[in-house]
């Protein structure tokens, strides 16, 4: 028990160290308004999750969304993050990122259409103090998602993959969710939108008050050879990203812009970097 107390508390004292040191992701202009970035850990599925911590420390971002199925690393070795980690692995691993400076404010993309497997990712979330799961829940199991979120106090943030997913168009979730408890909104990729023949501004501004996050991109145009529209550098490409920061804040929207750099996996630290001078700048902007 001393051994645990004393490693959290070098992990707080690392966290209050590296706040002061780190440069900060908030925008300062927009913190009022609750702005933060985040990394989701996809971005660095390429490496453990431990690196992702490092690389996350790296860059100065201290929100992370972890996805499950990414392989932890160290004592862990090719063990997956997800809701089976015991009890004793869910400290450890909350204090290790401590140690960078990282919270690990929510995990997805989880998709399942059983209760039980629900209720332990509930649990997961509310072990780790993590603000949301982000997910595309079945149909099926909304009044479940639904319980769970208001008595765990947990957000739920639906994500939009492509076509076939069921949320692939935001009045579909809207279809789903507007008469329900305002603890369900959306986890809004821009990029998929886009990518799917969608007008990205119009589908956030159909979602306002409902946003609680996004996966925030920008990506390349149509490609005649059909190749993947993939991530660039926020402000060349095709989103227009300063038009979707004024829109966000119009709506007073509150909540994380995560990083899912999906480009240049092995070497993209560089990039994300340019993204996150480009959204302060930005931001500045808007400030004055």
């Amino acid at each position: 028990m001393k051994k645990r107390y004393k490693m959290l508390m070098q992990a707080a004292l690392c966290v209050l160290l590296l706040c002061l040191v780190l440069p900060s992701c908030t925008c300062k202009d927009t913190a009022q308004k609750g702005w933060e970035l985040s990394l989701q850990s996809y971005t660095f599925h390429k490496f453990t999750l431990l690196e992702a911590f490092d690389k996350a420390q790296e860059l100065g971002i201290t929100n992370m969304e972890v996805f499950p199925g990414h392989k932890i690393g160290g004592k862990w070795g090719d063990q997956m993050f997800g809701y089976d980690l015991d009890d004793a692995s869910r400290k450890e691993l909350l204090a290790l990122a401590a140690e960078k400076g990282v919270r690990i404010v929510g995990c997805g993309v989880f998709v399942s259409d059983k209760a039980e497997e629900w209720e332990k990712m509930f649990r997961l979330a509310k072990d780790m103090n993590m603000e949301y799961i982000s997910c595309e829940p079945p149909v099926e199991v909304w009044d479940i998602v639904e319980q769970l979120a208001e008595k765990n106090h947990i957000g739920i943030a639906v994500h939009n993959h492509p076509q076939p997913s069921t949320y692939w168009n935001p009045q579909l979730l809207l279809d789903q969710i507007g008469q329900r408890s305002e603890l369900l909104g959306s986890c809004a990729d821009v990029g998929h939108w886009n990518r799917e023949g969608l007008d990205h501004l119009d589908c956030l501004r159909r979602l306002e008050g409902r946003i609680h996050s996004l996966h925030f991109k920008d990506i390349i145009g149509p490609q005649p050879d059909g190749q993947e529209r993939h991530d660039v550098i926020w402000g060349q490409g095709v989103l227009d990203v300063k038009a979707m920061l004024t829109e966000l804040k119009r709506q007073n929207f509150s909540g994380y812009f995560t990083i899912e750099y999906e480009h240049n996996w092995e070497n993209s630290v560089p990039d994300i970097r340019q993204c996150i001078d480009y959204f302060n700048q930005a931001c500045a902007e808007m400030g004055e």
